[in-house]
């Protein structure tokens, strides 16, 4: 894809977010948003993608954040994704379920379950993954591919499974051989610098 077809794809999609910060790109055929989507500066969006939102729901991302291939975000009330966060291919984020439990109502009249979701800073989701309403995932938390989470997370947790259950932390208990191992790699070869930092 040519420089001026990435350029007239994201000329195309930037009109479809309520507030959207600066260079944002979104080169991609295919970017579906319904509703109210508010996105930070230097987000960026796979192919695939659908920011759907219901009634007064808001769905809101931070800076430098944003979602992979297929993914699926749908807010009733309110999804949150902070900066430096990314979702990777094929998670569904839903702030609302339906509650079959307890009726013999069919889907269209169950009742149903709606709660924000907030994802902080730093975090990463894994490949297909279920986020599930009332959930908030801390700063830097880690989710397994593949998991369903239906309860909180805590910062710099790492989770996974279905339902997704605690598996560590990224810091803590860490054995001191592995975090001088870190701190090598760390020494020799630094950080990546963010290749869209001007």
């Amino acid at each position: 894809m040519n420089r001026l077809t990435r350029t007239w794809l994201t000329l195309r999609h930037q009109g479809k977010f309520a507030r959207r910060g600066v260079h944002c790109r979104f080169p991609i055929p295919d970017l579906h948003v319904v509703g109210h989507v508010e996105v930070g500066d230097y987000c960026r969006f796979r192919n695939n993608v659908t920011l759907r939102t219901l009634g007064d729901g808001k769905i809101i991302f931070g800076n430098r954040s944003g979602l992979s291939w297929g993914c699926y975000a749908e807010a009733s009330q309110l999804i949150r994704i902070g900066n430096y966060t990314g979702v990777a291919e094929y998670s569904v984020l839903c702030d609302t379920v339906i509650e079959f439990a307890g009726t013999d109502a069919d889907w269209r009249h169950a009742p149903r379950h709606s709660a924000p979701i907030v994802i902080g800073d730093n975090c990463f989701v894994g490949s297909g993954c279920f986020i599930g309403p009332g959930v908030s995932i801390g700063e830097g938390a880690i989710v397994a591919h593949h998991s369903v989470v239906t309860r909180d997370i805590g910062p710099y947790e790492i989770w996974g499974g279905m339902p997704a259950r605690r598996l560590g932390h990224r810091t803590e208990g860490v054995p001191e051989t592995k975090l001088q191992e870190s701190r090598e790699l760390v020494a020799k070869h630094g950080i990546q610098r963010d290749r869209y930092q001007r």
